[in-house]
């Protein structure tokens, strides 16, 4: 497979996958490096530090900002064993709809100030065996409002031959809700999520390798959004989430193609479909990395539409009334409309030496409901776009 500068690049665990997310045990499987071959220490130490920043609009509105610092370092230690430490702090403000996408709201006051912090880290430790690995993780999250702790196990062996690697994986993550500080009314609402992963990694040909991941989350507790009105949703969700992900070196022209597919099902009702690809070209010291994402979801079981003027536009008092005359759950929390969603994203990376690589990365993200995949999506959306900006240095020794 092609090695260059973009071969040198962070181990995808952790709260370092995302500053905007806690970080999922699920989300471990879905950004683990696609490798297969003999699982061995690290002989060298690896640094990284990045930062990032993310601005989000709708309808000429601008919403949530999201200044974020990240840290990574993963160190061998006695031959056989190795340590990975990540932490993250961000900062996050602007302001969120009260219904649905729109400004006009349960009290006519068109959005809420919204500032808060989050500190996260995580810790791993891995031991190395002749073609296998296992490791045991710990995660921390905090913010004002919310509390999460996650603990992972994990395992992974190679054939003799070293083309195929197993993996199977459990984690666990436990958050608590309490808005009190705020001056809100849920005090200790906790939620709980058991995830169990199974996956094979596979050399197809020299210039070919694919992997199939699995995964199966069980959750239960407090599932609802306090900040919005009318909003009741299910004690339990459970899914179902299948990965698949091919990777080809294109030797022409010293490149690499990666695809991706993923499949996410759970008992809310939401149903998504995720494909994307990059292509990783070498030049030199630099390597560009250019992609496309598409993703597409169903709406919530219990999700409802706003109510619509003749002329199209959103009926506050209306929607309001549908709201208060609906029993059971119910929800006009946009992220479980039915909708679709872009993004295009651009990655360059330097090789200031062979051991310290600086990067920047750009992504640009358009939601809409007209992109759902198939037919309309959930009616009276405003469009949804967000810029992403990041930058890093690794250092390795």
């Amino acid at each position: 497979m092609n090695k260059s500068p973009s071969s040198f690049a962070l181990p995808a665990s952790g709260v370092l996958l995302a500053s905007l997310v806690l970080p999922g045990l699920a989300a471990l499987a879905t950004f683990a490096p696609l490798t297969a071959s003999a699982e061995t220490a690290p002989e060298q130490t690896t640094v990284s530090v990045k930062y990032g920043n993310y601005q989000d609009s709708q309808a000429n509105w601008d919403r949530v900002k999201v200044n974020a610092a990240q840290v990574y370092v993963q160190a061998p230690i006695a031959g056989e064993w190795s340590i990975e430490a990540s932490g993250v702090s961000d900062n996050v403000s602007g302001a969120t709809p009260y219904a649905h996408s729109h400004k006009s709201g349960a009290s006519g006051g068109g959005k809420t100030g919204m500032s808060d912090e989050r500190h996260a880290g995580d810790v791993k430790i891995t031991r190395y065996l002749p073609r296998a690995a296992i490791s045991a993780s710990l995660a921390y999250s905090t913010e004002h409002d919310y509390k999460s702790t996650a603990v992972g196990l994990d395992a992974r062996w190679s054939s003799d031959d070293n083309n195929r690697t197993w993996t199977v994986g459990y984690g666990n993550s436990h958050d608590t809700i309490d808005n009190s500080y705020s001056g809100g009314s849920i005090v200790g609402k906790h939620k709980n999520t058991n995830e169990f992963m199974g996956g094979v990694t596979q050399v197809l040909t020299p210039t070919d390798i694919a992997q199939f991941n699995l995964t199966r989350s069980i959750g239960s507790g407090y599932y609802d959004d306090p900040y919005k009105n009318y909003d009741s949703r299910p004690d339990r969700r459970n899914a179902w989430i299948g990965l698949a992900r091919w990777n080809h070196y294109v030797s022409a022209f010293d490149a690499s193609i990666r695809t991706s597919y993923r499949y996410y099902s759970d008992t809310f009702g939401v149903a998504s479909h995720t494909a994307g690809i990059e292509w990783v070209q070498p030049t030199g010291r630099w390597t560009f990395t250019p992609g496309l994402r598409y993703y597409s979801q169903s709406a919530a079981n219990f999700y409802f539409d706003p109510v619509l003027t003749a002329q199209g536009q959103y009926d506050s008092f209306g929607t309001l009334l549908r709201a208060f005359n609906m029993t059971g759950n119910k929800s006009a929390d946009q992220r479980l409309a039915a909708f679709g969603a872009l993004t295009l994203s651009m990655k360059a990376s330097y090789a200031v030496t062979p051991n310290v690589v600086a990067d920047v990365k750009y992504e640009r993200y358009r939601q809409s409901a007209a992109l759902h995949l198939g037919s309309a999506g959930s009616p009276g959306l405003d469009a949804f776009k967000a810029n992403f900006m990041q930058v890093g240095l690794s250092y390795r020794f």
